[in-house]
C-alpha cells in the first residue's frame, strides 16, 4: 500500500513530468514531421524520390542528433542546481546561475557547429549511397544553423524547470512545431507563392522554428512576474570561471551520457546504410516514432532530477529516494503501455510515413523489437535523471560508454552481418545494450542514494 509521502511525491512528479513531456515531443516532432512531408516528394518534381529523401535526412539527423545531444545536455547542468538552490530560497545564487549558464550554454553550442561544419563532409567516406549523401550535407548544412537560438532557448527553459516551472516551454514547443508543419507545407511543396524547395524546405522550416523558440523564451523570461526579480542576471556581471566550470561538469557528464546513447543509434544508421537505402529509412521511421516514446520517458527524467535535486537541499534522503521510486513507477507504467501500442499498430504507423510496401514492411519488424526495449529505455532515462538531480554523472557516463560502444554496437554488428540478421540484428544489439544501461544505472542508484551523507 503507497505510503501518504509516496502518494504525494507521485503527484508533484507528475505535475511537473507532463509539461516536459509535451515539450520533449514537441521536440521531437520536428523531426517526425520533416521525414514524414519529405516522404512526399515526388522524384518527377524534384528529382529524387521520398524514400531518398527520407535516408538523406535520415544521415543528417544522424550527424546533427549527435552533436546536438551534447550541447543539449551540457544544458541540463544548471536544472538540478537550480532546484537545490530554489529548494532554501537562495535567488542570489540562481541569479549567477541563470546569467552563467547562457554563456556556458552559448560558447558551448558555439564551438559544436564550428566541429559540426568541418566534420559533415566525412559523410563521404562512410560508404553510403552517393545520391543520399549529395542530399544529406546541405540538408545538415542549413539544420546546425538553429544550434545557436537552441541553446538560448534550452538554457531558459532548463533554468525554468529547475524553478518548477516547466508548462510555459511546452506551451511555445507546440506553437513553434505547428509553425514548422504549415513552414514545412509552404517550403517543401511549393505553397502560397513560394518555391518547391524539395528537402531543402524541411531543413529552414526547422531553422526558423528554433529561431521563434528562442526568442518566445526569452520574452517569457524576462516578463514574467515569476522571473523578475532574475532579469538583472541578464547584464552578466561578475562572471565566475569556477561556477561555470560547476554547471559545465554536470552537463558535460549528461551530454555525454547522451552521445554515448543517440552516437550508438547514429553509428547503427551507418551499419545499416551497409544495408540499403529502404532500410535506412525504415530505421529512421521505427526510431522517430521509439523517440517519441523516449522523450516522455526523459521528460520524466527531468522532473525526477528536480524533485531529487530539491530533496538534496532540504538534506532528505528518504523523501529524495521516494521522489526518485515515484518517477520510476511512473516511466514503467508509460512505457509498458507504449510496448503495447508498438505491438497492436506495428502495421499501421509505417503507412503514415512511406508508401513503399517493402519499407513498411520492415518498420513494422523494428517496431516489434522497439517494443520490447520500452521498458529498459524509461528505467535507464530516469536513473540518469534521478543521479544528476544528485550530482552523480562520472560513473554513469563510463556505464553509458560501456553498454553502448563496448558491448551493443559489437553486438549489433555481430548479429546484423556475422549472424545474418540484418537490420533486425543491429536493434537486438541495441536491445541488449539498453537492457544492461538500465539494470546497471538503476543499481548505481540504489548505491549512492543509501550512502549520501551530510
Amino acid at each position: 500500500m503507497l505510503t501518504k509521502n509516496f502518494k504525494e511525491h507521485f503527484r508533484k512528479t507528475i505535475l511537473l513530468a507532463w509539461p516536459v513531456c509535451l515539450s520533449n515531443l514537441g521536440n521531437v516532432m520536428v523531426g517526425v514531421v520533416d521525414i514524414a512531408m519529405v516522404g512526399g516528394i515526388k522524384e518527377s518534381v524534384a528529382g529524387y524520390s521520398g524514400t531518398t529523401a527520407q535516408a538523406a535526412v535520415s544521415l543528417a539527423n544522424g550527424f546533427y542528433f549527435l552533436v546536438l545531444v551534447f550541447g543539449m545536455g551540457v544544458s541540463y547542468g544548471v536544472t538540478p542546481l537550480a532546484a537545490e538552490a530554489d529548494s532554501i530560497g537562495n535567488v542570489s545564487e540562481n541569479k549567477k546561475l541563470l546569467s552563467h549558464a547562457l554563456i556556458v550554454n552559448v560558447i558551448t553550442n558555439v564551438f559544436l557547429f564550428l566541429f559540426l561544419f568541418f566534420a559533415s563532409p566525412l559523410m563521404r567516406h562512410l560508404d553510403q549511397p552517393k545520391d543520399v549523401v549529395a542530399l544529406a550535407i546541405p540538408f545538415l548544412n542549413v539544420m546546425m544553423l538553429g544550434m545557436i537560438p537552441l541553446a538560448i532557448f534550452a538554457s531558459f527553459k532548463q533554468f525554468a524547470e529547475g524553478l518548477s516551472f516547466t508548462r510555459f516551454a511546452m506551451i511555445i514547443t507546440i506553437g513553434t512545431n505547428l509553425l514548422n508543419v504549415l513552414l514545412n507545407y509552404i517550403l517543401i511543396y511549393g505553397k502560397f507563392g513560394f518555391s518547391a524547395m524539395g528537402m531543402m524546405g524541411a531543413c529552414w522550416a526547422t531553422f526558423y522554428s528554433r529561431l521563434a523558440m528562442a526568442v518566445a523564451m526569452f520574452l517569457y523570461i524576462y516578463y514574467d512576474r515569476h522571473f523578475r526579480k532574475y532579469r538583472q542576471a541578464l547584464a552578466f556581471k561578475s562572471i565566475s570561471l569556477e561556477r561555470m566550470k560547476k554547471i559545465f561538469s554536470i552537463g558535460a557528464g549528461s551530454g555525454l551520457q547522451w552521445v554515448f546513447e543517440v552516437g550508438a543509434f547514429a553509428f547503427a544508421l551507418v551499419m545499416i546504410g551497409w544495408i540499403g537505402k529502404r532500410e535506412q529509412a525504415a530505421h529512421q521511421i521505427a526510431l522517430q516514432l521509439a523517440a517519441m516514446t523516449y522523450l516522455i520517458a526523459s521528460g520524466i527524467s527531468a522532473a525526477a532530477s528536480v524533485r531529487v535535486g530539491n530533496q538534496l537541499g532540504e538534506k532528505n534522503i528518504p523523501s529524495l529516494r521516494q521522489a526518485a521510486f515515484s518517477a520510476f513507477a511512473i516511466v514503467i507504467t508509460t512505457q509498458i503501455f507504449f510496448a503495447i501500442v508498438f505491438v497492436l499498430l506495428r502495421f499501421t504507423f509505417p503507412t503514415f510515413f512511406n508508401d513503399e510496401p517493402e519499407v513498411q514492411k520492415i518498420v513494422a519488424s523494428l517496431l516489434l523489437i522497439a517494443a520490447f526495449f520500452q521498458l529498459s529505455d524509461g528505467i535507464q532515462v530516469v536513473a540518469l535523471g534521478s543521479l544528476r538531480g544528485m550530482k552523480d554523472v562520472n560513473i554513469p557516463t563510463v556505464i553509458t560508454l560501456v553498454c553502448y560502444w563496448l558491448i551493443g554496437l559489437p553486438s549489433s554488428y555481430a548479429l546484423a552481418f556475422i549472424f545474418g540478421f540484418g537490420v533486425q540484428g543491429i536493434w537486438y544489439g541495441l536491445t541488449i545494450a539498453l537492457t544492461l544501461a538500465a539494470i546497471s544505472l538503476f543499481l548505481r542508484f540504489n548505491y549512492v542514494s543509501k550512502r549520501l551523507k551530510f
